[in-house]
């Protein structure tokens, strides 16, 4: 016991000081794939590349409606190598309340030869970079102290379910609980029965052996409860869509709060997207 107690002392603090700093992953991480948007020549090429349709182009009477879904993005980094306007980012603060704000759209006037000759307009909430907040970690934790106890009382509790996920997204959740982390400093707790729950994470896309499961574990909650879909697979399906096995997103059985896109989601982006659906309630 001694020996444990002694090398904790020479370790010393571990815990993330984000976000008072920038977000302490490596340069290397694939996070957001970032698009020069304004030089982009033919969204044909890593349409035809993207395994999950994120990248999305459609023509007609002479202009093309190219769209970037980070909701369907698995940051694999095929486009990027594909196409030299696109690269890849390690911005993982992605979470929005609304899917469609995770959609990027840009309209381009074609040339004859069928690339893009000028853009025209472009929408979507998340379309430039996301900086890293500039508040103390203590102020973020007395923040989300102060919402927790206005909408739940002293504590939120969260109720996992995994609808049919590959448990990456799993092995990102049960990250928040070690010391780097310390989801529980905040009052946030992980629970077993959904009769304790506040919020419900879900994860994967929704097989069809696990939508019963899914509806009851909602409905055995206490109002008021918050859902929150978790990486690609909860938001729009991901890689696997809807097909025999599977219902696709979350949002096609339940109503969702927030969605966390990534495949996975770090555990930045999933305290990222628990602040985000506190502050919604």
């Amino acid at each position: 016991m001694f020996e444990t107690l002694r090398q904790s002392l020479k370790t010393g603090i571990v815990t993330s000081s984000y976000p008072k700093t920038p977000v302490e992953i490596s340069s290397h991480a694939r996070g957001k794939p970032e698009i020069d948007w304004a030089n982009w020549k033919d969204a044909r090429i890593g349409a035809s590349v993207c395994p999950t349709a994120a990248i999305a182009c459609e023509d007609r009477d002479g202009k093309r409606t190219a769209t970037l879904d980070l909701g369907k993005c698995i940051f694999c980094g095929l486009c990027a190598e594909a196409d030299a306007t696109i690269r890849m980012t390690s911005a993982c603060e992605l979470s929005s309340c609304s899917r469609d704000e995770l959609k990027n759209v840009a309209r381009y006037k074609l040339a004859s030869d069928g690339t893009q000759q000028s853009l025209i307009e472009m929408s979507g909430a998340v379309a430039m970079p996301i900086e890293p907040s500039s508040d103390s970690f203590e102020t973020t934790g007395r923040e989300l102290k102060r919402r927790v106890a206005h909408v739940f009382g002293r504590s939120l509790h969260i109720r996992e379910v995994d609808a049919g996920s590959c448990n990456g997204c799993e092995m990102e959740i049960q990250g928040l609980n070690n010391p780097i982390y310390d989801i529980e400093r905040f009052g946030i707790h992980f629970v077993a029965s959904p009769r304790h729950a506040d919020m419900l994470l879900v994860t994967g896309p929704v097989t069809r052996n696990m939508e019963l499961a899914l509806r009851k574990t909602y409905d055995a909650m206490p109002a008021p409860r918050l859902v929150v879909a978790v990486g690609a697979c909860g938001c729009s399906g991901g890689i696997f869509g809807v097909n025999y096995a599977s219902l696709g997103s979350v949002d096609r059985i339940l109503p969702v709060d927030v969605y966390i896109p990534g495949c996975p989601p770090n555990p930045y982006a999933l305290l990222h997207g628990i602040l985000m659906a506190i502050g919604r309630m």
